[in-house]
């Protein structure tokens, strides 16, 4: 599936969700790796198969199979930690900030692919999860690396374009099977 597959399955409603669909793959302000690699991840924190296969589809013609799978990782390891980091911020009894995570999480020091691009994927992806304890450690870690503002400021608007076509995507499906009610 293409990207004028997927926004042709954005509804009226949603015009402005297409528009900004149109500009982000249109941007090259991001190496291809960096850039594909998002379109990935962020997919696959939707949760939402049909923005997964038209992303991944478009992104597998520019991606290694190295990339591709880290870029998959990067979604998976964040599903986890996310879940587990945000519960920490957020619980009352601070206890659980002193104790060992014991989560496997190797792919994070080893991703097999360039560590920023990782990071940047990991980023986007806690930033859709709405994890704040991860977005600010992967932040440190890009910023510890020499990337500038104005690309993280890119990755996460990738997330917010990517959630936002599911979401347009999901309402139009809920749309349809009302009137068929």
């Amino acid at each position: 599936m293409s990207i004028e597959q997927l926004k042709a399955q954005i509804p009226d409603f949603a015009k402005d969700v297409r528009l900004n669909l149109s500009s982000m793959a249109s941007d090259e302000t991001l190496p291809p790796q960096a850039k594909y690699g998002l379109f990935v991840a962020c997919a696959i924190a939707t949760r939402n198969p049909t923005v997964t296969t038209a992303l991944e589809s478009v992104a597998a013609a520019q991606l290694s199979p190295a990339a591709l799978a880290a870029a998959k990782s990067a979604a998976a390891i964040m599903a986890m930690n996310n879940v587990y980091y945000r519960f920490v911020h957020l619980a009352s009894n601070k206890e659980y900030a002193t104790m060992p995570a014991r989560l496997r999480m190797n792919v994070i020091a080893n991703p097999g692919v360039d560590k920023a691009d990782f990071e940047l994927w990991s980023l986007a992806v806690s930033a859709i999860n709405g994890c704040g304890t991860c977005i600010d450690a992967h932040e440190k870690v890009l910023q510890d690396a020499g990337v500038n503002a104005a690309t993280v400021q890119t990755a996460v608007r990738f997330a917010a374009i990517i959630q936002s076509v599911a979401v347009a995507i999901e309402a139009a499906g809920v749309a349809v099977a009302l009137a068929a009610e």
